[in-house]
Formats: structure tokens, C-alpha cells, sequence
């Protein structure tokens, strides 16, 4: 498979997670955002990044970003997480969003992550309200698949991550 690299930026745990596992299935080495040395890049030919999705960003892409250099030649992946159901318009967006220019060409893959108000920042859980009580401005039968799962969700602790979303992305890594 090679040597490779797990990179995470995890806000309340859900990426973290999913980079233990990645990191368990590949023997991949895993460092944070913050800890990550874009000079030790070069010593790995693979590299996957692994953030939450927030507002339609992904967390730690601005260091693919920043190190688009030191990842030519390397086979590189985003895996992203997020509290919604697979949707690939949603994911589509997303990924224009966040990868763009020099970064449109890595793959991205995603994995479903978890929610749980009462471990949520305050802001973080004033904006979801302010979001939830929009929402339910609407019909429910025009509710797009993100919308559906944050109704649902609403006072709930979730958790749906599991490791077969992470099967695509280790796939990729073999090829």
C-alpha cells in the first residue's frame, strides 16, 4: 500500500475517530491538523485528509491547501464527515466548495459522523436552533435529505458512524 499519512482535523471527535480506524486498517501514522509538519511530507507517497464538515467547509483542507506542493506525485483523499445522510448533490457542492484550483482532482469520500446538542459550543448550538427552527418554516415534503436528518435529530444523541464508510476510501489507497 505503501506509506502513508492520516492527517485530522476533528472538532467534536467523529473525524478523529474515523482517522483511528483509517489508521488501524492501513497502518497508516496519524497526526492532528495543528501537529502536522508539511516538511514530513515528503516522506509518504500516500496522504488522506480527514475533517468534519461545518457550513459547507471541510475542517483542515486550508493545509492540503497550503501544501499543494509538497502532495505532487502522492496519492491523496479527502474523507469528510458530516451529521447528514449520504447526498451526492450535497457532497457535490461541498466539494466545489473546498476543492477547487490545484485541489479539484483528489477524491473525496465521505463517511456519516454523529450529533449531540448538549456537546456542541454554545454558538455551534444557537446556529443549529436558528437552522432547525428555519426549517421548520418549510413543508416536510420538500425537505432535502440534510433538512430530514436535522429534524430528526433535533434533543437527540446520535451516533452513525461505522467503519464501512470507510471501505471507498481504503479501496482508492490500494489502488
Amino acid at each position: 500500500m505503501g506509506k502513508g499519512l492520516i492527517i485530522y482535523q476533528s472538532k467534536y471527535g467523529t473525524a478523529k475517530k474515523y482517522a483511528m480506524w483509517l489508521a488501524e486498517a492501513t497502518g497508516f501514522d496519524v497526526v492532528e491538523t495543528p501537529k502536522a509538519d508539511s516538511r514530513a511530507l515528503k516522506e509518504y507517497d500516500r496522504i488522506i485528509l480527514c475533517g468534519s464538515i461545518y457550513a459547507s467547509g471541510i475542517a483542515g483542507i486550508s493545509f492540503l491547501r497550503k501544501n499543494r506542493q509538497a502532495l505532487i506525485g502522492k496519492k491523496t483523499a479527502v474523507f469528510c464527515v458530516g451529521a447528514s445522510p449520504y447526498d451526492e448533490k450535497a457532497l457535490e457542492e461541498v466539494k466545489a466548495h473546498n476543492l477547487k484550483e490545484d485541489l479539484r482532482e483528489i477524491p473525496m469520500f465521505y463517511g456519516r459522523g454523529a450529533w449531540d446538542e448538549s456537546a456542541m459550543s454554545f454558538k455551534d448550538r444557537t446556529l443549529c436552533k436558528m437552522l432547525q427552527k428555519a426549517v421548520a418554516k418549510k413543508d416536510p415534503s420538500t425537505y432535502e435529505p440534510w433538512m430530514t436528518a436535522l429534524m430528526c435529530a433535533v434533543g437527540q444523541k446520535c451516533d452513525w458512524t461505522d467503519k464501512k464508510y470507510l471501505e471507498p476510501v481504503i479501496q482508492y489507497m490500494n489502488e
